[in-house]
């Protein structure tokens, strides 16, 4: 696991009401496909807990942010915090961060879900592992 900084964040719950009523406002088409994925960030384990952080949704372990979903005017950002540091066969994630990278997803344009599927398992994947890392850290 390569070092990176964790990006924690204090206060998620599951099934927040307010990133429950963020997928309900306008546009909604494009709130609708941030839903679809954030749906399966939450669907990666139990302990996947979520907050609202810098006004749109973010999924967690514990405190540590391994994702989130915004919906911009005529695309959806699906995040990952750690995602310079990711397997990323099919190409996917863009930008040019420290840490973080997205995958642009847009209504009506063809886009490998599968690979986005797999992505943010292994997002989840590596940021359970990284959390165990501290807390065993911790724990010596």
């Amino acid at each position: 696991m390569n070092e990176t900084r964790l990006f924690t964040l204090g206060g998620a719950v599951r099934n927040d009401s307010k990133v429950n009523r963020w997928f309900g406002e306008p546009p909604s088409e494009l709130r609708t496909l941030a839903h679809k994925w954030f749906e399966q960030m939450r669907s990666c384990g139990p302990d996947v807990l979520e907050l609202l952080h810098d006004g749109h949704p973010t999924a967690c372990i514990g405190d540590l942010a391994f994702g989130d979903v915004n919906a911009f005017r005529s695309h959806v950002n699906v995040g990952f915090f750690f995602g310079s540091v990711l397997k990323d066969p099919a190409g996917l994630l863009e930008g040019t961060g420290r840490f973080m990278r997205h995958v642009k997803v847009s209504p009506g344009l063809p886009q490998s879900e599968k690979a986005l599927q797999e992505l943010i398992l292994t997002a989840y994947v590596d940021a359970k592992a990284r959390q165990a890392a501290r807390d065993n850290a911790g724990a010596a």
